[in-house]
Parts: C-alpha cells; sequence; structure tokens
C-alpha cells in the first residue's frame, strides 16, 4: 500500500525552522506558522477586553483555558495602560501575562489596542485624548470630531509607532528564545463610523491629491487577479492610473472607503514595519464584518475587508495576513472571500457560541488554517464540558498528520447544518458523499427544526486509507474513475495517536457503528477519528 510521507519542503522548513522566531513557511498550496521549529495550529481563544487588565483578574483565567486543551490565548495589551505618561513605559502587565502563559504550556498572541480598537480609539491614553491639536480626531462631513483618531496625523502614527516598538522590544526582551509570543495582532477592528471617510483638514487634502502611483502600479500589474468586486469599479470608471480619488474610482461612499482603506493600511504597515524591525513575527490585522445591505459608514468600512483587501495589500507587505471577526453566520461564504487569492486564514475571534467546536474542525480541515480562536474564551463555568475542548483534543492529537501532509491536496474538511445537510468532496480516486448524521432516520434528533452543525477532518494517508476526525457526520463512497466498481469499508477503527505518532486502535468498528460496512458515521456529540481502509468489488 502506497503511504503519504512527510512531503520533502515540508521535512525542509522543519530542519531551517530550528530555533529560530516564529514565523511563516508556505508548504505546497498552504501556509503554515513555525513555532519552535515546528509547524503549530492555534487552538486558541480571546479573552474578554477586560478580563487581562489585572493579573488578579486572571488568576482564576487559567485552568479554563488549559481545561478546553487551548494551546494559545489571545490577550489585549493596552497603550493606556503600558504608556500611562508620554514616553514612560509599564510593562509589568504584559510581562506576568507572558510568563504565566509560558507557566501553562500556553502560547500567547497579544492584540495592540492602540490607535483603534473597535474602530474607537478608546484605549489611546489619557495624554493623546487630551491633546486634540496635536492629536486631531476624524470629523464627519459636518466638521463634528468623533471618537476616532486620525490616521492622516503624523503625530498620532509617530506616538502609536514609538509605543510599539518598546512594546515589541520589551516581547523580544523576555520572550526572544521562549518563543511564548508567536503572532502579533496590530490594532483591533480598524473602522470608519458612523461617517464613511475623514473630513479634517488633512484628509480632506488627501482625498483632493492624486491616488499614490504606489496603488494604481498595483492595480494594472494585478489586474487580472484583483478581488472582483473591486476590479469591478476600478474598471467601470475606466481603469484610470492618473487623477484624484474621485476621478480614479468616482464619485460615491465606495470611494470613500477605498480612499480610507489606502490610509489605514498604511498606517497599520507603517507599525507593523517598526515592530519587526525590532523583532521580526508574523502580524495581523482583524476586520469586524459588514453584513448584507449596509452601506460604508453604516459598518466598520475601510477595514481589511474582502471588498478592499487588494487596497490593503497594496499599501504594504508587513503585515502578513488579514483576518475575519464573526458575529454573522455566513462563516464558509467570508472565509472563503478571505482565501480567494490564496490568503491563509486564522479567524481570531468568533463568538462564542454553540457552533464553534465544529467550526475550528473546518477551519483546520477544508482551509488548512492557521487557527481559530472564540471570543470572550473564559466565560464558560464548565470548560471542561465545553465540545470546543472536545474538538481541540482531536486537533492537537492530529497535529502532526495534519502537518505532514498540509498543501498537498490530500486534506479536506466538512461542514454540515440542516441548511446545508449534504456535501460531496473528491479525494483520490473516490467521491465521499458527507451527510449531517441527522440525516438519517433513527437519529433521535433528526426531526428537531434545527440541527447541530457536523463537521470533520479527513486526512488522505494511502491509495485507499484516510482517516475520519470529528462529529455528526456520516459518509459513503464511489469511485470516480469506475462507476462500475462498489466501494466497502475493508477495515474501520476508532483510535488515536500516541506520543510517538503510533497509532493505537480503541475500538473496531466493522459492525453496528458502520451499519454493517454500509458508510462511516461519527454520532453528533460525540468527538472520534477513525481511521478508514476502503476496497472495491464487482
Amino acid at each position: 500500500m502506497k503511504t503519504y510521507l512527510l512531503s520533502i519542503a515540508l521535512l525542509f522548513s522543519v530542519l531551517l525552522a530550528g530555533a529560530q522566531t516564529p514565523r511563516l513557511v508556505k508548504t505546497g498550496t498552504s501556509t503554515r506558522l513555525m513555532v519552535d521549529g515546528k509547524p503549530f495550529l492555534i487552538r486558541g481563544g480571546e479573552l474578554g477586553n477586560s478580563t487581562a487588565t489585572t493579573m488578579k483578574n486572571m488568576e482564576p483565567v487559567w485552568d479554563k483555558l488549559t481545561a478546553m486543551n487551548l494551546n494559545t490565548v489571545l490577550v489585549p495589551v493596552y497603550w493606556e495602560l503600558i504608556e500611562p505618561k508620554e514616553g514612560q513605559f509599564d510593562f509589568q502587565l504584559v510581562g506576568d501575562l507572558i510568563h504565566e502563559a509560558r507557566k501553562h504550556d500556553l502560547k500567547l498572541i497579544p492584540l495592540w489596542f492602540g490607535s483603534w480598537k473597535n474602530s474607537m480609539s478608546s484605549h489611546a491614553p489619557s495624554w493623546v485624548k487630551l491633546d486634540q491639536k496635536r492629536f486631531p480626531r476624524v470629523k464627519d462631513e459636518n466638521g463634528k470630531s468623533q471618537e476616532i483618531l486620525s490616521s492622516f496625523s503624523k503625530e498620532v502614527l509617530e506616538a502609536d509607532k514609538r509605543a510599539f516598538v518598546a512594546l515589541m522590544s520589551y516581547i523580544k526582551s523576555i520572550d526572544e528564545k521562549e518563543n511564548t509570543v508567536i503572532l502579533v495582532q496590530v490594532e483591533n477592528e480598524i473602522g470608519m463610523l458612523p461617517s464613511a471617510r475623514d473630513h479634517q483638514t488633512l484628509a480632506e487634502k488627501a482625498f483632493h491629491d492624486k491616488v499614490p502611483d504606489e496603488l494604481t502600479d498595483y492595480l494594472k500589474e494585478n489586474e487580472e487577479r484583483l478581488v472582483p468586486e473591486f476590479r469591478k469599479i476600478w474598471k467601470e470608471n475606466g481603469s484610470k492610473r492618473r487623477g484624484d480619488w474621485e476621478k480614479v474610482f468616482g464619485e460615491g461612499l465606495h470611494t470613500d472607503e477605498i480612499f480610507m482603506a489606502w490610509y489605514y493600511s498604511k498606517f497599520a504597515n507603517e507599525v507593523a514595519a517598526v515592530g519587526k524591525k525590532v523583532y521580526d513575527i508574523p502580524m495581523n490585522v482583524n476586520a469586524a464584518l459588514n453584513r448584507p445591505g449596509r452601506k460604508p459608514g453604516e459598518y466598520p468600512s475601510a477595514g481589511p475587508l474582502p471588498h478592499v483587501m487588494d487596497v490593503w495589500k497594496a499599501a504594504g507587505s508587513a503585515v502578513d495576513f488579514l483576518s475575519p471577526d464573526f458575529y454573522n453566520p455566513d462563516f464558509e461564504h467570508w472565509c472563503d472571500l478571505y482565501t480567494r487569492q490564496g490568503d491563509p486564514l486564522f479567524v481570531p475571534e468568533h463568538g462564542f457560541d454553540k457552533t464553534v467546536a465544529a467550526k475550528a474542525l473546518f477551519i483546520f480541515g477544508h482551509y488548512e488554517g492557521l487557527g481559530f480562536s472564540p471570543f470572550s474564551i473564559e466565560s464558560k463555568e464548565n470548560p471542561e464540558e465545553e465540545d470546543l475542548g472536545k474538538a481541540y483534543a482531536l486537533v492537537e492529537n492530529l497535529t502532526l498528520l495534519i502537518s505532514t501532509n498540509v498543501g498537498q491536496g490530500r486534506i479536506e474538511g466538512v461542514l454540515l447544518s440542516k441548511e446545508k445537510p449534504e456535501t460531496k468532496l473528491q479525494m483520490g480516486d473516490y467521491e465521499f458523499t458527507c451527510k449531517n448524521d441527522y440525516t438519517l432516520s433513527w437519529t433521535p434528533g433528526a426531526r428537531l427544526d434545527e440541527w447541530p452543525l457536523g463537521s470533520v477532518i479527513i486526512i488522505q494517508t494511502g491509495e485507499n486509507e484516510f482517516f475520519v476526525s470529528g462529529t455528526g457526520v456520516v459518509i459513503t463512497f464511489k469511485h470516480l474513475k469506475n462507476k462500475d466498481l462498489n466501494i466497502g469499508l475493508l477495515k474501520v477503527d476508532q483510535g488515536s495517536f500516541d506520543d510517538n505518532g503510533d497509532w493505537t486502535v480503541l475500538r473496531h468498528l466493522n459492525g453496528d457503528q458502520t451499519h454493517q460496512g454500509r458508510h462511516v458515521s461519527i454520532p453528533t456529540g460525540s468527538f472520534q477519528t477513525q481511521r478508514v481502509q476502503l476496497y472495491s468489488y464487482e
């Protein structure tokens, strides 16, 4: 039997990584995060915004995190707390968080709450907020100031950069050898509300200046790769390469958003660049997603959203990737938008609801993603009972197998609901028909109005061998090349990998659990990994 071994590209990457700082490595069609010299899957959770403001408040949190099998915690770092007076920095809290995370065998992703947090400038220091002449605010079309620092202000940018450099210098000084901090998020959910763009003096001047050559050159060079909704705007206005913003993109709120996206990205990339110059580890920026029918300014517009993603990319490359925060139901749709240009996917924030376990599996399977992270991860009273922890336990056990096969077309995943009860996949010589467990008529919940999400990660490890890991899914098989062949289950075992990477069988499942060989099944509420061996007969 042919077995797929560790790819040469991945092996080479692992050997090169050694004890280097965390970094991103392209492996086949996917991007991996390398930590401590090995591929790392972020089994994350984000703390509520105020939970980590004191270590006393954090005392009961750490055990909750480990009870859910997290390996990474996302923690806000507040500009107002680290620089209460200009030029005077206090990193005691940051240091304590890093050391405590290390003590609990957790990695840490700081979220830089600098100039913007959820569009607003709520975490800027008081000395910034009170000096509105030096640190100007955004103004709306009527000249009214908003609680948003202006991205057009050099003073705002330089103050943010100085604080971020100090932060990254401190992290390097205490963590360069330990690699507790593996990624840094620059700002948080940048966006314009409730106006589509800034109208204060500096912004107005920039709006009537010509569009930077840096952007128009990018448009020309990447014309066929631009996301379709953005390319359409540019083409319908004549694909112009010279002129001010309205001449190049036309009049309207869409141009206001494109204009702001450019300057927000320039700002974030400058902050990231100076931080990386001090300590070069991966950095991302996250976005609050817009909803259908909303106009720019009615959602946090100009943030790193899919329809302006090209603008964000054109403005700089210090930000390694853009990430979606989820508080709307169209999960697969938005994930598709963030990955359509081949970018890596990390979901740093998702409402901590009953769907997160299945969605985490889907991120690691279908998208071969960097990681997943529900918000307010500390909010559950009985964390050891959460399905998220059970899903994360599966991912933890599969990490080596996933990393071995990533980027080679041998990993897939499904996400199934009552609205989408079935999907088909092609892997190797086989077609997989995957259905939600509740499609089985004898399943107790089949007649419920709402079904739990079903999701599995599928990994091909041989011509006829697959590992299926997840919950709430039933799978049948057909041969792609020879429709006359019947496909049977030669052997199905439930088990796990031991510390040496060897497969250990817990149960042999060729009887009732496979409906006497008719299908592979992992019931809703059960989280399992099964090794499946197929065979054909006429």
